[in-house]
């Protein structure tokens, strides 16, 4: 049954509520939910009529296709000058014991040890710290670009460039700029959290506001660049707080397009400030994922990121609106495996991840950064590069001369 006809069934159910209705109505003729109704999805929308319309959305965009890309992650440092309170990842620069910080050196040998392998991006952030300045930067992309010049750098969210700015005096504008001819191509959606100060100040009070995230982005998007956006959920914060940040980047959308692609992030409470706050639910991910799908009518992409919620949530959420599940990583990032997730040792290869997506019915793509296609793996046939695998040439122990 296609996505059109189950929304054509949700319609006629006599049963249903007639704002949830009028909703449903909304998104069938394409048209802007408001930020009332928004909420109403949280309090009201159970969860089949959510997968129902965020389902007809995605397959109306997107159809089957479900993205993912060859990548691997730099953490240049776990350490950090700020002291957010849901963070299981950083350490403060009194824990340096219990932290690293990666070289120049040590993160091009990082680069290096992926030459010759067909991944695309580069995905760097990290702690802050001083040392990890302006000039740093500049010369790590460029150094990045000059050693490889086709893979993708994706790096730094706004957080980070914040604290770099005001550091060398810069504004947002000029700094970008300066990021953009040094190599940087597109910038990564975290730092988000929740944007919202009544939130914010409470998880997150030393860092860049809500509205300083989103002038960043701006300025990139000025420049003609592309980024992606977060939202940390399922803590402290109401279903208010997650439709305003919604709001807040949708809003910013209108403006510039800039932006690619929504994740939403699920808080994870191990071994942090905010261990005494339970976790969401799997269905309230699943929702969340849902109404993500469909407050930002105008982002064309939703992510579920897989090294976070683990493989099984990863392919419910294909049914909720979600149409990209990130990329190969190898086992590159701690960020959630610190927090307590599913993924200790988050690594899959292309072929898992193909088969992931086709478990559930869905078409597996491999992307670059920016969307474009790399291979239709929908009929790919993998024995020839198994086989490639399984000959591999032995050093000869025993010359025989004539």
């Amino acid at each position: 049954m296609s996505a059109e006809t189950q929304l054509d069934i949700l319609l006629a159910d006599p049963h249903l509520a007639p704002d949830l209705k009028n909703i449903a109505q909304k998104v069938k003729e394409s048209a802007r939910i408001t930020f009332d109704e928004g909420v109403l999805l949280y309090e009201k929308g159970d969860l089949g009529y959510l997968g129902t319309l965020a389902n007809h959305i995605r397959e109306k965009k997107h159809g089957n296709y479900t993205y993912f890309n060859r990548n691997f992650h730099i953490e240049p440092t776990n350490l950090c000058v700020y002291d957010c309170k849901f963070c299981s990842y950083s350490r403060l620069i009194k824990q340096r014991a219990e932290g690293w910080e990666l070289t120049m050196d040590d993160m091009l040998n990082i680069v290096k040890k992926y030459d010759g392998k067909p991944v695309t991006e580069v995905h760097i952030v990290g702690g802050v710290l001083p040392q990890y300045d302006l000039k740093f930067y500049m010369e790590l992309f460029k150094a990045i670009k000059a050693h490889r010049s086709e893979l993708h750098v994706k790096a730094l969210t706004p957080v980070e460039y914040h604290y770099i700015f005001k550091k060398a005096k810069l504004s947002y504008a000029e700094g970008m700029k300066l990021m953009k001819e040094a190599g940087l191509e597109s910038m990564p959606g975290g730092g988000a959290e929740i944007f919202h100060h009544e939130i914010r100040d409470q998880i997150a009070a030393d860092k860049c506001t809500g509205e300083q995230w989103l002038q960043i982005h701006e300025e990139w998007h000025k420049l003609g660049m592309r980024s992606n956006a977060t939202m940390l959920y399922g803590h402290i914060e109401s279903y208010w707080h997650r439709i305003h940040h919604m709001d807040e980047l949708r809003k910013l959308q209108d403006r510039t397009g800039g932006f690619q692609t929504f994740i939403p992030l699920k808080f994870r409470n191990k071994d942090n400030q905010m261990s005494d706050v339970p976790e969401t639910s799997v269905v309230d991910d699943l929702k969340n994922y849902a109404i993500s799908r469909i407050y930002l009518d105008n982002f064309d992409h939703i992510k579920s990121y897989w090294a976070m919620i683990g493989r099984v949530t990863t392919q419910l959420s294909l049914a909720f609106g979600v149409n990209d599940i990130d990329g190969t990583i190898d086992d590159t990032t701690k960020i959630y495996s610190m927090a307590g997730s599913e993924e200790q040792h988050p690594a899959m290869s292309t072929k898992e991840l193909v088969d992931l997506i086709k478990h559930v019915n869905r078409h597996p793509i491999e992307r670059d950064t920016l969307y474009n296609i790399i291979t239709d793996y929908n009929e790919y046939d993998f024995s020839a590069e198994e086989k490639e695998v399984e000959f591999i040439s032995l050093p000869v122990l025993n010359e025989v001369r004539n």
